[in-house]
């Protein structure tokens, strides 16, 4: 499982978009955001450049590791 802080998530536009992105790379199997905490969790084997590429593609350029 991987955890990223996301600092721009801030509704639910945000979460869909970040969810939807994510949720296409190879080896995602679960991704979930959570608005509260900014942080967006995902398991599966994808790597996590990969997973960081999909976050920033969203729109969000600020992503770091938890």
């Amino acid at each position: 499982m991987l955890t990223y802080v996301v600092p721009e998530i801030s509704c639910g536009h945000c979460k869909s978009a970040i969810e939807g992105g994510v949720s296409q790379v190879p080896g995602v199997e679960r991704v979930e955001v959570d608005i509260e905490s900014k942080t967006v969790v995902v398991e599966g084997s994808a790597p996590s450049e990969a997973v960081v590429a999909a976050i920033v593609e969203a729109g969000y350029e600020e992503v770091r590791p938890q």
